[in-house]
């Protein structure tokens, strides 16, 4: 049980921080800084997350939470990319 609030607390700390990126990045419409790399193997990371919980059949309601996670960074990833070809054009 622990381990299961451990494990929540880290995802929650990670997806707590998006939304003020996401923000930042719709307010500034700048993409400056940004790396979509990084957010690509953010969502792979969180993928494997949810193939660990899938594949042990454990915990399955953790996978909500890195389903939530990966929606706010690929909203983030998605600014960067309209934004970046706004700016491109």
């Amino acid at each position: 049980m622990l381990s299961q609030i451990l494990e929540f607390a880290m995802l929650f700390a990670f997806g707590f921080s998006w939304p003020f990126a996401i923000v930042r990045t719709y307010r500034a419409k700048r993409v400056d800084g940004k790396s979509p790399a990084f957010m690509i193997i953010v969502l792979v990371g969180y993928a494997c997350g949810i193939a660990a919980h899938l594949v042990e059949g454990t915990k399955l309601w953790l996978c909500w939470i890195y389903l939530v996670d990966m929606a706010l960074v690929s909203t983030d990833l998605t600014l960067y990319f309209h934004y970046s070809k706004r700016r491109g054009a």
